[in-house]
């Protein structure tokens, strides 16, 4: 396959990601302590499609300096993810506000440097 067309396709999953991502922003600071587990596991998971897509690109040919920054950010990012999953959201713990937002700043960041690299 195209390494471009997975870094467009990682995108696309990491958009919907950011969708999920941005939802479950809204319910946490509207004062509901998680947000549903359908909306938290279809947000890891297109998450984790999206990062293995692109760790696969990586190691099957290479991929732009950018991307690779994006991947190491995501790789960061998807731990914070998992830490508020199996600490927080598994025990119905309320989400971490904090964390949520250095997992997001993150995310983000890791978003517009892989949209830098195929665009």
């Amino acid at each position: 396959m195209d390494m471009m067309i997975m870094l467009k396709t990682a995108s696309l999953l990491f958009t919907a990601a950011a969708l999920g991502g941005i939802l479950m922003a809204g319910i946490r600071f509207s004062g509901r302590p998680r947000p549903p587990s359908w909306l938290a596991m279809g947000h890891g998971l297109m998450a984790a499609a999206g990062l293995t897509l692109l760790v696969y690109a990586w190691s099957n040919g290479g991929i732009p300096l950018l991307a690779q920054f994006a991947t190491g950010l995501f790789i960061i990012a998807a731990t914070g993810g998992a830490a508020m999953n199996l600490l927080f959201h598994a025990k119905q713990l309320p989400l971490p506000i904090p964390l949520m937002l250095v997992h997001a700043l993150l995310a983000v960041s890791a978003f517009v440097l892989l949209l830098l690299s195929v665009f």
